[in-house]
């Protein structure tokens, strides 16, 4: 190793002139000194936070102690109390703000409407409702009748999923708002490949799938920083396989690829019962509506596999989910309702009765004590119970499905 001069140390020594640079050797040794001094100090984790959100140009760091997007500030009714509450465990749900959500159903299960019925209800709470139709099938007055405000609703038609995509995306960079998108329907909106080929299905295999993949991926964080809500209506399509165990507990399964469900926070499925007896009909025997099942099939909020029943109305002038008439199937696990024959008791808490008949339901609700009774009662048996874990889990989840590996 090359040692510095005897007449370099001397005149620095004696402060004399010359040449003050120290050679290589102390360079590099003052520099390894210098960078031993510089080390890093233990940060606090504002200090991390402030680095990693520096870092990425935007916020992506959060303390979850405080305000951050994985939180659920606000929930958007669905129309039906009894679906309500049991989309959350412990607490009273209904769609999620700030989160990518799916219903699908089977043919004239009320999709669109429940979307419709969504959109009204958020629009009140100061939402911007964008409405994307692929079937450019919806009606106006049909919106205008599930209670939506056509002038603060923006309908586009869905014309590729690549547009759809992107358009949502614009949207989300550029209105502070926080803003709803329902895709009506994500089955039948083709990609722009679909447009420009043939009508050969082999020759664009798997391409929306991937598509989809992607898009949604994208759209995760910039949907939760927003507070918007993306709403994605898709069919239920029958399921077919030689494998018979697989077509008994998969029956249905939705178009759009695998990747998609993972994507989801919420996934509602509609569907109802084939007999005649499962349509509601008017005076004259005409079909005005029919009762629909909807199943949790996904839940990020602990109630997966939930299930509630409810009657829709499509056939009539002022199209609505029958609410109130579910209610009484939703409470008939209470020990404060009794049946006897065609008759009723309801037990108030202070052990005042009160006697009805089903056929009169609707007018007992119209008195106040008794329907807020019935909404105590409602939520006993169906927040608080499951999420205490109390009673029979059977009661709880679809009764065609086995609990804990007994059917």
């Amino acid at each position: 190793m090359t040692q510095p001069s005897a007449s370099w140390e001397l005149r620095n020594a004696l402060g004399g002139e010359g040449d003050a640079s120290p050679p290589p050797f102390f360079m590099g040794e003052t520099m390894a000194r210098k960078q031993k001094v510089e080390k890093a100090g233990k940060l606090s984790l504002k200090d991390m936070q402030k680095l990693v959100n520096k870092r990425a140009g935007m916020n992506v760091a959060y303390d979850l102690q405080d305000d951050n997007p994985t939180l659920v500030k606000e929930w958007i009714p669905t129309g039906s109390r009894w679906l309500d509450s049991i989309i959350c465990r412990g607490k009273y749900g209904g769609i999620p703000a700030g989160k990518i959500v799916e219903i699908a159903g089977l043919q004239a299960t009320g999709k669109s409407y429940m979307a419709a019925q969504v959109a009204a209800n958020a629009q009140p709470l100061g939402y911007d409702v964008i409405y994307f139709d692929s079937e450019s099938a919806i009606d106006p007055t049909f919106l205008e009748n599930a209670g939506c405000d056509l002038s603060s609703l923006l309908y586009v038609q869905a014309t590729s999923v690549e547009f759809v995509l992107e358009t949502i995306e614009d949207l989300l960079a550029n209105n502070e708002n926080k803003m709803l998108f329902i895709w009506d329907s994500l089955a039948l909106t083709p990609s722009n490949s679909d447009i420009a080929g043939d009508f050969n299905p082999l020759s664009s295999m798997a391409v929306k799938p991937r598509i989809l993949s992607k898009g949604l991926a994208k759209l995760t964080v910039p949907v939760a920083n927003s507070g918007s809500v993306l709403l994605i209506l898709n069919q239920l399509k029958t399921n077919i396989t030689s494998n018979i165990a697989e077509a008994l507990t998969t029956p249905y399964f939705t178009p759009g690829g695998k990747a998609l469900a993972y994507a989801y926070s919420l996934r509602i499925w509609l569907t109802r019962r084939k007999a005649k007896n499962s349509y509601i009909e008017s005076e004259n025997g005409f079909r005005i509506g029919c009762e629909v099942k909807a199943k949790l099939e996904k839940s990020r909020f602990g109630t997966e596999g939930r299930t509630c029943t409810f009657q829709i109305i499509w056939g009539d002038a002022s199209p609505r989910i029958l609410d109130r008439e579910s209610w009484l199937d939703a409470i008939k696990s209470s020990d404060q309702l009794k049946n006897a024959g065609a008759w009723w008791t309801l037990t108030f808490d202070d052990g005042t009765e009160k006697k009805f008949q089903s056929t009169k339901w609707l007018e007992m609700l119209d008195d106040a004590a008794f329907q807020g009774q019935v909404l105590k009662i409602m939520d006993r048996e169906v927040i608080q119970k499951f999420d205490a874990q109390e009673g029979n889990a059977s009661d709880f989840y679809d009764n065609e499905e086995p609990i804990n590996g007994k059917a």
